[in-house]
């Protein structure tokens, strides 16, 4: 004859196997959450930075085309100049010296448009410079919640349990139903049981740990992008490299600010990916949360 206080017991013995599961992946999701807003940030850091990186190229460029204004002007003979700056002086003057008010209004708007020029582009690689190190704090910090992020091994180690109670009660349920004068409630309750936490058998977290590693890497060279891009930001942005006016030292501003900019768009496009794989995380945790959730109700 069945004895239903045998089911009843396994019943037991499989609710304590399971329990908790859900709780332990709603923690999962919850970082996972927290770290596809940390690299978010560290993607649009890193596309401000370039976005400003681009348009102090444009600021440079025009310092250039003075430049070549400078070279012309000496090549043909005319007053000796040597910076951008003489430049400016030397036409504000001229146009001063006319004494007329709209003279003066010139050299005003040409003094201004030199002091605007020059403030613009020095602001921008400030702007550069912080939006590059912000990318590198957040991709850092979405560096290490990835890395911790992931299935461990005592949590496996109770899903497995799970599975296993769930097998067993199967097991017992089938014995006890052949056995006869089993209560009918709880053989349904049993059932329901095996079939939604028995469900575990199909769930792949090795999924959440993939997409963990991948935000990792993504976030970590995001990271590695991000610092470098700030170090050579600043040394771009220097007085000493902004205001050494030889031809191998604007070549080197320029160099520096070229690889600044790209390395600006490779955090933008390394964050990126870590936001992607961080969402698909979550989706994979979903999943599991999903499992977790009916095979708990279940157990109620």
């Amino acid at each position: 004859m069945g004895d239903t206080a045998v089911l009843t017991a396994q019943i037991e013995r499989t609710k304590a196997a399971c329990a908790g599961i859900s709780d332990e992946l709603s923690d999962l999701k919850k970082m996972a959450g927290i770290n596809t807003a940390v690299t978010a940030v560290g993607t649009v850091a890193g596309g401000v930075a370039l976005g400003t990186g681009i348009a102090k190229a444009a600021a440079d460029k025009k310092v250039d085309e003075l430049d070549e204004m400078i070279a012309e002007l000496e090549a043909a003979g005319a007053i000796e100049i040597k910076t951008d700056d003489q430049l400016y002086g030397v036409l504000a003057d001229l146009f001063e010296e006319t004494g007329t008010e709209e003279g003066k209004e010139v050299a005003e708007s040409l003094r201004a448009e030199r002091e605007a020029l020059v403030k613009k582009s020095k602001t921008l690689g400030n702007i550069r410079t912080g939006t590059m190190a912000g990318a590198a704090v957040a991709d850092t910090v979405g560096t290490v919640i990835a890395a911790n992020n992931r299935v461990k091994g005592d949590l496996q180690s109770q899903i497995n349990e799970c599975i296993v109670a769930t097998k067993e009660l199967s097991n017992v349920r089938m014995q006890e139903r052949v056995n006869g004068s089993v209560d009918t409630a709880e053989l349904n309750r049993a059932e329901t049981i095996v079939r939604e936490c028995g469900a575990w058998e199909y769930v792949d977290l090795s999924k959440i740990n993939k997409r963990a590693t991948g935000a990792a890497i993504s976030a970590g060279t995001g990271a590695a992008m991000a610092i470098a891009g700030t170090i050579t930001s600043v040394s771009a942005n220097s007085n000493s490299v902004r205001n050494d006016n030889t031809e191998s030292g604007k070549k080197k501003e320029k160099n520096l600010n070229t690889a600044s900019n790209v390395l600006a768009g490779g955090t933008t496009a390394a964050s990126a990916v870590a936001v992607v794989f961080n969402a698909t995380q979550i989706s994979a945790i979903k999943k599991a949360a999903t499992t977790a959730d009916k095979c708990e109700e279940a157990l109620k």
